[in-house]
């Protein structure tokens, strides 16, 4: 019986959808909701793809700064990114194909088949991960003008690419998460992408994205302080802001949310961290809390755990980000870590 009590967050080290499919579906199996296909290739740098294929070459924008890897993903996404501003004189700006739908379909296709053959458990949904509108462009646009341009076009071409995927995989298939990093950090470093109150800005789209997505599909969302060389760009201080955006989600979506994820650092197994758990209005969404650290294994999880479940006594795991820029070497580990720490808080 599946009890989708492991949230895999999205990246994943394989080469492959294939490989990512069948790794992780024979490592996890039941305890996974959804499966995602480990986006794979230019995805593994999360919205990297994005200036490869949407904003470079664009008519209306000039490209100013190019990572200087020779596959164009950044390593280094403060020192060494792409950087774009507005042409002057551009004219209306439209972006028409984020290519979100296009891999989207391609490895369900795969995950279809696979699972048709037993290789995948029968109740599992496809899952597709999206950073939000402002986190898909914002970083890439110095200018505080041309951000101002470019976000309400890029939330519009999202919508648009949201409604495909929707129209292309069927709905009882399907699990959608919103990645939620660049609020977060604007929040909490009270350094505002656009004009206007963070919060407020960001309670809207929620209301925008959230509704666009069709309520047969599972909704879940990712809430993340970035993961540069597996360090957050900002520390949280508690899982304040988490809950904060949390409940946020929950009753600004315009319809059922499924899941949320909040991160756990691995120096965190204190009251002060985990008591902002008592406010968080979930209900029926179910809660996954990214206490998972190769370093300190199963034990340190749990640990985590333990001081996790004075404040909410039921929730799944996972690890605090995708995988994808982890060394390929540690993902048998992690997944077995994930499965134990998940069988013993069943038990």
């Amino acid at each position: 019986m599946a009890t989708g009590d492991v949230l895999l967050v999205g990246s994943v080290p394989r080469e492959s959808a294939r490989e990512v499919f069948a790794t992780c579906a024979a490592a996890l199996g039941q305890h996974l909701q959804a499966l995602p296909d480990g986006e794979v290739g230019p995805r593994k740098s999360w919205i990297q793809c994005q200036a490869i294929f949407v904003f470079d070459g664009h008519p209306a924008l000039e490209t100013v700064a190019r990572p200087k890897s020779a596959d164009g993903l950044a390593r280094d996404y403060v020192g060494d990114s792409w950087v774009f501003r507005l042409k002057p004189g551009a004219a209306a700006l439209a972006f028409d194909d984020l290519r979100y739908a296009e891999w989207a379909t391609a490895s369900y296709a795969l995950f279809r088949e696979m699972r048709q053959r037993g290789e995948i458990p029968a109740a599992t949904r496809f899952q597709v991960s999206l950073p939000t509108p402002l986190g898909g462009c914002a970083t890439f646009f110095d200018q505080a003008h041309d951000r101002a341009v470019v976000y309400p076009a890029y939330e519009a071409a999202m919508i648009r690419e949201v409604g495909k995927i929707c129209r292309q995989i069927p709905h009882e298939d399907l699990a959608i998460q919103w990645d939620v990093c660049l609020e977060i950090l604007e929040i909490a470093t009270k350094t505002p992408f656009l004009t206007g109150d963070p919060l407020a800005r960001t309670a809207t789209q929620l209301e925008r994205i959230g509704q666009a997505i069709s309520p047969q599909v599972m909704l879940g969302y990712h809430f993340c302080y970035g993961d540069l060389a597996h360090r957050h760009l900002l520390e949280p201080e508690s899982l304040a802001l988490s809950v904060a955006m949390a409940n946020l989600a929950i009753t600004r979506s315009g319809r059922r949310v499924d899941w949320v994820h909040m991160p756990v650092p691995i120096n965190r197994r204190d009251d002060s961290y985990f008591a902002p758990l008592r406010d968080l209005k979930h209900g029926e969404t179910r809660v996954f809390l990214g206490l998972i650290h190769r370093h300190d294994g199963i034990e340190g999880a749990m640990a985590r755990a333990q001081a996790a479940k004075k404040y909410l006594p039921r929730f799944g795991v996972a690890t605090e980000c995708g995988l994808g820029r982890r060394d390929p070497e540690t993902l048998d580990e992690l997944l077995r870590i994930h499965r134990e720490v998940a069988d013993r808080l069943a038990r």
